[in-house]
């Protein structure tokens, strides 16, 4: 990672929480379109992730999906993003049964606006990729809570946690 792109992740980083949402729209698997002023009045969480049917991913979206209940009593929207094309996003979605929408990213332009995309290495190799971050947007559209280093498998129970928390 070069020494501009550090300082631009390190500055967003920071500068998220309590910060104003980045304005955006996107197209679920479905093609349906979700903008963020969609949601103005209602508790999100954006949920970024590197790629359908993976592990980890697989993981963290199973896990939303089974507290799917504690999500929809509290009144919190989950939408997914990733970069895949929005067929992989119809059979990730149908193969686990997932209860919210994903959003399809295929040029990464709310990726890098988020500031989700970054240095990563798998086997001693370094590439460029999706870090797995979420974003908690309350009702007024701004963001309460930036979580970075996600772990896939406790990450629902801390978002609910962290919510309750918050109200």
């Amino acid at each position: 990672m070069d020494l501009l792109s550090w300082v631009v992740m390190v500055f967003l980083t920071i500068n998220m929480s309590m910060k104003k949402a980045p304005s955006f729209c996107l197209l679920d698997q479905d093609t349906k379109k979700h903008c963020l002023k969609d949601y103005a009045g209602s508790w999100l969480l954006l949920y970024f992730y590197p790629k359908d049917d993976t592990p980890g991913c697989t993981q963290e979206a199973c896990a939303i999906r089974d507290s799917w209940a504690e999500f929809k009593k509290k009144k919190i929207v989950v939408l997914g993003v990733s970069a895949d094309a929005d067929i992989s996003h119809q059979k990730f979605q149908k193969k686990y049964k997932l209860p919210f929408p994903l959003l399809v990213d295929t040029e990464k332009k709310v990726i890098r606006l988020f500031g989700v995309e970054g240095e990563k290495s798998m086997f001693g190799k370094k590439y460029l990729g999706i870090k797995r971050e979420s974003f908690l947007i309350n009702p007024e559209g701004k963001i309460v809570k930036h979580y970075e280093k996600v772990k896939p498998l406790i990450h629902a129970e801390q978002v609910l946690k962290d919510f309750d928390e918050l109200i």
